[in-house]
């Protein structure tokens, strides 16, 4: 006999945790399935030592969730974000440019959290929610809709009969693919390194961007780690030298990443394990099919730039809450899911558009390409109400 529930999440990463706590907290009874058990610890085998900035509009909806009070303590908040252009014939500031969250209201920009705590903080809100069932190692295999419901096959030999399947199951997503949901997909061949540092000077809050050829050279602010400054990294390189860099000896990796920091924080020391993953960017063709809704990365997948990517899941996640709870008695239905699609589909594609030129801008390596893009930089940060509407954009206010 087949589970039964008003929700089916596929996928329990952040934003698929997020969403099960979202419509757990809302009263719907959800099941929340993924083919590997969260890592919830920092050093352990495996853990994702990436980390997450939840934007100002994230605040709101992670305190709808109960999560926002687990998580506000751990959280570093990002006041200032700077951009540093670095394109010249040395890797050394040429252009700086800050843009202060102060300018728009008295919140930070936002607030970023390791994605390993992010885990455990979620599951633990999850586990006083009775109506979430979170089922780690167990995955979606097959997908069957009608129109009054949906049949999930699960890995473990089970089904689910649900109303909605939520797909939060990556960039690869099954139940995308389930439903011939076709996607479009641009490969950049860069690849980003990961880690967390520590360093002599305090980041005072300041998120730092340092552009110079290959992809940004990004600096997030950690809560300090044993008694020092500490940031997380993220440092987008075209393939072969992202490889490079990845094996090389510590001493050389520090060395060669303070170089490419430009100094901004200080001799930066390695105080993690290095990670790696290839940059794409990709936009499904629709956001919905009979009784399945796209979210976050089977949706959308972009560049790590700007505090876009599970700022835009969120951006989701919230859309979908709102028509769910506005037609509980359709949950699912054609007219509830038309209406997501439309809400949402087209800023996606702006967003993803956006972000894909920003990054190109960021790979450049001819110098005449650079020395436009260090112009254009200072141009658009000198006009006040260019710079305020950039920083609204990017936040995803009005």
């Amino acid at each position: 006999m087949a589970d039964t529930c008003d929700i089916l999440i596929s996928g329990g990463g952040i934003a698929g945790l997020t969403a099960a706590a979202a419509f757990g907290s809302a009263g719907f009874d959800v099941i929340c399935v993924d083919p590997t058990a969260p890592v919830t610890e920092r050093d352990a085998e495996g853990s994702d030592l990436r980390t997450t900035a939840f934007l100002q509009p994230a605040q709101e909806l992670l305190q709808r969730c109960g999560l926002w009070d687990r998580l506000a303590d751990h959280a570093s908040a990002l006041q200032i974000m700077r951009i540093v252009d670095a394109g010249g014939e040395v890797p050394e500031p040429r252009v700086v440019k800050d843009f202060d969250a102060a300018d728009l209201s008295d919140k930070p920009f936002g607030w970023n959290l390791p994605n390993w705590l992010l885990r455990r903080e979620i599951l633990a809100r999850l586990d006083k929610l009775p109506n979430v069932d979170f089922r780690p190692g167990v995955a979606t295999t097959s997908l069957f809709t009608r129109t009054a419901e949906a049949r999930v096959g699960l890995s473990d030999g089970s089904r689910v009969t649900t109303k909605l399947v939520i797909a939060c199951d990556g960039r690869s997503s099954p139940m995308r693919e389930a439903a011939g949901i076709a996607v479009s997909t641009t490969r950049y061949g860069q690849k980003a390194l990961a880690f967390a540092v520590t360093h002599p000077t305090p980041h005072d809050n300041v998120s730092t961007e340092v552009h110079r050829s290959g992809g940004p050279f990004t600096m997030v602010p950690l809560p300090d780690h044993n008694g020092l400054p500490s940031s997380a990294i993220v440092w987008m390189e075209r393939g072969p030298k992202a490889q490079e860099l990845q094996a090389l000896p510590t001493e050389e990796f520090e060395a060669a990443m303070t170089r490419r920091s430009c100094g901004q924080l200080g001799d930066l020391k390695l105080a993690s394990r290095r990670t790696i993953w290839p940059i794409i960017s990709q936009a499904a063709e629709r956001l919905n099919g009979e009784r399945l809704a796209l979210m976050a990365e089977a949706a959308h997948v972009v560049p790590p730039i700007g505090a876009q990517g599970l700022n835009m899941s969120l951006g989701d996640l919230a859309s979908l809450l709102e028509f769910a709870e506005a037609r509980r008695d359709g949950l699912g239905d054609t007219q509830m899911l038309e209406a997501y699609h439309k809400a949402r589909h087209t800023e996606i594609k702006l967003r993803v558009k956006g972000i894909d030129m920003l990054n190109r801008a960021s790979m450049l390596e001819a110098r005449p390409l650079r020395d436009m893009r260090a112009a254009a930089l200072n141009a658009f940060y000198s006009i006040a109400p260019v710079r305020k509407t950039l920083m609204r954009t990017g936040l995803g206010t009005k």
